[in-house]
């Protein structure tokens, strides 16, 4: 299935400052993330982000917050976000897909996807957007979400097919600003 803008939510999942600095390539996964936030606002993909116990872990990064500013954020103390209830009443429930990154791969995005997933949700996690301390843990997460039906894609998969089309000034202003 292709993934479209007008089905999707951009889900962040726990991009905090006392985690990111453990994340393997947490700089290039936190840029991915605000990549990702970045396309979708110019898209109009509503956006989500979940803070897991932010008096203990940190807020969402200051990179990450500037991206999403119209975002919707929830705070949460189970691992899955799904299970947690904070995403009730968000842009989630009202689409049926749900493009996913953050932290970490093998605990936050792996338990949110699997139970979005049995929920019914065409769930995606964007691979160079999801870290985990050590990559073996994110490699293993990609795999066993693989084995339940949620695709793992690229940020220029997330692009394109939000796009659909080559042509229109939306292309030309997203190619320009943001795939490089």
């Amino acid at each position: 299935m292709l993934m479209n803008r007008e089905k999707s939510v951009l889900l962040i999942i726990d991009v905090q400052a006392k985690l990111a600095p453990f994340i393997h390539d947490n700089e290039k996964v936190e840029a991915n993330c605000v990549w990702l936030a970045r396309v979708a606002e110019r898209m109009g993909v509503p956006v989500v982000v979940t803070e897991h116990f932010p008096d203990k872990i940190g807020g969402t990064l200051d990179s990450v917050r500037a991206a999403t500013a119209g975002a919707r954020y929830v705070g949460k103390q189970c691992f899955s976000a799904q299970a947690d209830g904070c995403l009730a009443g968000t842009a989630v429930d009202q689409h049926r897909q749900v493009i996913m990154c953050g932290t970490e791969a093998h605990v936050c995005v792996q338990q949110t996807a699997l139970d979005l997933r049995w929920a019914g949700k065409e769930v995606f996690i964007v691979a160079e957007a999801a870290g985990s301390r050590d990559p073996a843990n994110r490699d293993l997460a990609f795999a066993r979400m693989r084995g339940h039906g949620i695709e793992i894609v690229s940020r220029e998969m997330v692009a394109f097919e939000w796009l659909q089309r080559g042509g229109t000034e939306l292309f030309r202003e997203v190619n320009r600003d943001f795939i490089r």
